[in-house]
């Protein structure tokens, strides 16, 4: 039988105790002290912070649990935002949302950082063993999201944001999941030639994971291009992540036309809008899934919300946390 994990692409939004803290620290705002070097006070909000939204998924019975990317103002960007080859320019809208981030733009070479490590080092404090996931944005997205002003040829600049991200997820501490998080793919879709090399870099990202790790690539706000869909499969990982809320037919016809990696991440639950689903509407998600893609034969179906959570309200967050978590044991109980 598959077996259901509840998972999440992370980028969590703050406790509002910490947002209020935040404010009360220098005037902090959205984008302010997020450079990489913030200070003790601002450094034991995030922590404090940390801790308890790894507790809320562990309560909330997941099955993989994540560091939360709170820190992460810029969203996906983050990684660039706080590297000392990056200037950080004017505010740019994130997708085609009312969410902004920091234009990120490359003026010296992406060498190793550590970032993101150092978040996960922290949060394996907390987290059960085995359970821990790390979230990076994929590197087309990576460098779809950033302007390049050092590597000046798109090829050259995505084969180094993809060094670049293989350089960060090379320090990881052992971890169960990877999700690398390709909106990009879906929102701006690569041309001949680059969907190829779209594909080859997130296969240098994939081969830089710990062994073991399953590796999922994750896409959202609609559905993949044939053909960016076929490449995507050329690339060696675990799993492609679908997003179901936003597109369902043409998801399942890629499936079903052009096959999928012998896992599924499912994106059934809505990353942005407030109502709350109950948790057997998931897992019949999951079974509508599974009835709809005859010819595959899943190993394993991620269950996960289709975007980042920094969109909900904290109170709403962590209602969906549950109803995720309350799914697979819904799925489990079936068995």
């Amino acid at each position: 039988m598959t077996e259901r994990i509840a998972t999440t692409p992370g980028v969590y939004p703050l406790p509002d105790w910490a947002k209020d803290d935040l404010a009360d620290l220098k005037g902090h705002q959205k984008h302010d002290l997020i450079d990489g070097d913030e200070g003790d006070d601002v450094v034991s909000v995030y922590d404090q912070a940390r801790e308890e939204v790894v507790e809320r998924q562990q309560d909330a019975g997941l099955d993989r649990v994540v560091e939360g990317q709170l820190r992460w103002d810029d969203m996906l960007a983050h990684p660039f935002a706080v590297h000392d080859a990056v200037e950080t320019h004017g505010i740019v809208r994130y997708y085609d949302n009312n969410n902004f981030y920091r234009d990120p733009v490359v003026t010296g070479e992406l060498t190793f950082d550590g970032d993101i490590a150092a978040e996960l080092e922290a949060a394996s404090e907390f987290a059960d063993s085995g359970s821990l996931q790390a979230v990076v944005p994929g590197p087309y997205s990576l460098a779809d999201l950033a302007t390049d002003e050092y590597y000046g040829d798109d090829a050259d600049f995505l084969a180094a944001v993809a060094e670049f991200l293989a350089g960060e997820v090379e320090a990881f501490p052992e971890v169960e999941t990877l999700f690398v998080l390709e909106p990009s793919l879906v929102e701006n879709p690569p041309g001949e030639g680059d969907d190829e090399r779209a594909s080859e870099a997130i296969d240098t990202v994939a081969d830089a994971a710990p062994a073991g790790t399953d590796v999922i690539v994750h896409t959202y706000w609609g559905a993949l291009e044939e053909k960016v869909h076929a490449h995507l499969l050329d690339a060696d990982f675990h799993a492609v992540g679908y997003d179901f809320v936003s597109e369902q037919e043409q998801n399942l016809y890629n499936i079903n036309e052009y096959g999928t990696k012998d896992s599924i991440a499912a994106g059934v639950v809505d990353g942005q809008n407030t109502l709350v689903e109950d948790s057997e509407a998931i897992a019949e998600r999951a079974d509508w899934l599974e009835e709809s893609t005859p010819a595959a034969d899943f190993e394993e179906i991620y269950l996960t919300p289709n975007t980042e959570l920094f969109y909900l309200p904290y109170s709403t967050f962590q209602e969906k946390l549950a109803a995720l978590g309350e799914a697979t044991e819904l799925a489990e109980v079936k068995a």
